[in-house]
């Protein structure tokens, strides 16, 4: 996987997450993809989407400010440092959120297999 198809894979992350565009999310993501947010809690796919679906989740801007390519053992993995606008719960912040996402090949594509989410 090159460095472009990673970030490409990001961007078409922020840009599906600020549509709530959860079908594109579906194709982006593995079918066991879990989002660990700073809090710690740990959110199966199912979940989010239906989360953003619902709107109890709805991310109004994502900005990226930085991101590093890295790899673990043979899994791409990309740190991005974002600004994300949205309201999660009922509350609605700017939150610098350091964003650590891991990537499997799915047939000739690749997929985000778990984003972990911290804060900067």
């Amino acid at each position: 996987m090159t460095a472009a198809a990673v970030r490409a894979l990001h961007e078409a992350l922020c840009e599906a997450m600020v549509a709530g565009d959860v079908a594109a999310l579906e194709s982006i993501l593995t079918d066991e993809f879990t989002l660990t947010h700073m809090t710690g809690y740990v959110q199966s796919k199912s979940e989010w989407l239906d989360a953003i679906e619902t709107r109890q989740m709805q991310y109004l801007r994502m900005e990226t400010v930085e991101a590093t390519i890295g790899t673990e053992g043979t899994t791409p993995g990309l740190t991005t440092r974002t600004l994300t606008d949205a309201t999660i719960w009922g509350s609605r912040a700017t939150w610098r959120l350091t964003l650590r996402s891991w990537f499997e090949p799915r047939g000739d594509e690749w997929v985000i297999a778990r984003t972990v989410a911290s804060t900067w």
